[in-house]
């Protein structure tokens, strides 16, 4: 298990950037900052997903069906669900993962200093 403090922020796009949280095992937790009018474009992983808004506004696109996600909603992404991310405002994000994300992982070992 890791701490927050210990883990760089990462862009992982344009105006989105991630710091790893914590992880076990079998699972990752990471906060992301997306900045007004940032966009993700589609992907998906194997990792089950699930998203929980802290602040913010965020459309989320699964399957080309987009979902407006505000402070307190949650969504459940299954395994290789293809999705993106219209940011409305400024967004802050929790993203649960299951397994974890070992290349965000081996992202954060790779910019930690020394490294």
């Amino acid at each position: 298990m890791k701490e927050a403090m210990k883990n760089p922020w990462i862009e992982i796009c344009p105006g989105i950037r991630r710091q790893t949280l914590v992880h076990g095992r079998t699972m990752y937790q990471m906060i992301a900052h997306l900045d007004p009018g940032s966009r993700m474009p589609e992907h998906k992983h194997a990792q089950e997903q699930i998203v929980h808004i802290l602040s913010g506004r965020m459309k989320l696109f699964v399957d080309g069906v987009p979902h407006e996600l505000a402070a307190g909603d949650s969504f459940y992404l299954g395994s290789n669900v293809p999705h993106g991310v219209e940011t409305i405002e400024a967004t802050r994000v929790v993203d649960t993962f299951s397994p974890p994300r070992d290349e965000y992982l081996a992202k954060d070992k790779q910019a930690r200093p020394g490294n």
